[in-house]
């Protein structure tokens, strides 16, 4: 016997059997046979004997169908999930800010009055000690900067475990909050390999680029965050598309980059600075016009550094091709 049933993975309506083996559910007590679930009518039942074992089963799916994934989300009942980025985990409530009823219609002004005097206790009991205060203060000026450098969700959610992790073990006395957190971010974005350097956060920071340092090498040391090295050819992809270079002067700056890394020639070297010099040296062996200039800006690096650089892939490079 087969019925209709929604799949909510392919969005369309199947025809399945009604009566599904289910797995992990053991042998029959009676017969040995093998048990199996009937969902139409909610009943598990032996497929031998016929013996009823279980009736009248929950269904744990939504009673509604949809097709796309903006209705699911309509017709969800739960709340949103949990998050790193809220010093709460996001559990506690929320009073919107807009002084509108569930209609739309604007509230009076003795109920105006009454929401923002809400509005002020509710701030005040979701943060009720020091802790809750300095988390509240980070997970802003967190997702602050990541939201100007367009940073990713899980780098988000990563730095704020990060910095939870700090204020839990002590870390923090003496430090600045907003230094802290803008090292967190940093470690986050290399921990998931997101080519971005230094002055690029401290551009969005309030802090100097001497306290983001000390905070980033003081959390990695602390915390023991094991992250690797930064590859040139990480940004590779993001200083091509900015200087809109062809694909195949991009394959040719990989190209160079990878004999350079075979060759050692890496070890040492500032990777944007070496990403820069093989965009420029690709571009010049691809006979595109690109300028020093140009990769500076994109690159934010000098000029001397991506002669220099420039000149030493070309030299290994020319040497593994010979």
């Amino acid at each position: 016997m087969t019925q209709t049933r929604y799949n909510p993975d392919a969005d369309r309506i199947t025809e399945t059997d009604a009566t599904q083996k289910s797995p992990g559910e053991g042998s029959c007590p009676e017969c040995n046979g093998q048990v199996i679930q009937d969902e139409r009518r909610g009943e598990a039942t032996c497929e031998d004997c016929g013996l009823v074992l279980d009736e009248d089963a929950i269904d744990h799916g939504p009673e509604w169908r949809s097709f796309y994934d903006d209705e699911r989300d309509e017709k969800s009942r739960v709340g949103a999930p949990t998050t790193e980025l809220l010093h709460d985990n996001g559990l506690s409530t929320n009073i919107g800010w807009q002084d509108r009823d569930a209609h739309g219609v604007r509230l009076s002004s003795e109920k105006q009055a009454k929401m923002k005097r809400l509005r002020t206790w509710d701030e005040r009991f979701r943060a009720k000690d020091a802790q809750e205060r300095n988390l509240k203060q980070a997970f802003g000026e967190i997702h602050r900067m990541a939201s100007a450098l367009d940073l990713a969700e899980p780098v988000r959610e990563t730095a704020g475990i990060l910095y939870r992790r700090a204020v839990e073990e002590g870390l923090l006395p003496g430090r600045s909050i907003e230094g802290v957190a803008t090292g967190a971010l940093y470690a986050a974005a290399r921990q998931h390999g997101v080519p971005r350097k230094m002055s690029e956060f401290v551009s969005v920071s309030r802090v100097s680029d001497k306290r983001v340092q000390r905070a980033y090498r003081y959390l990695s040391r602390e915390l023991g965050l094991a992250i690797e090295p930064e590859d040139p050819m990480e940004y590779v992809p993001q200083f091509a598309a900015s200087l809109e270079i062809s694909e195949e002067a991009e394959r040719v700056a990989t190209e160079l980059l990878d004999v350079a890394k075979s060759n050692n020639v890496h070890s040492g070297k500032v990777p944007a600075g070496l990403a820069a010099a093989a965009i420029y040296a690709a571009a010049t062996l691809t006979n595109e016009k690109l300028t020093q200039d140009a990769v500076s800006s994109v690159a934010d690096v000098s000029r001397v550094t991506i002669r220099d650089r420039y000149q030493e892939l070309l030299d290994v490079y020319a040497g593994h091709e010979g």
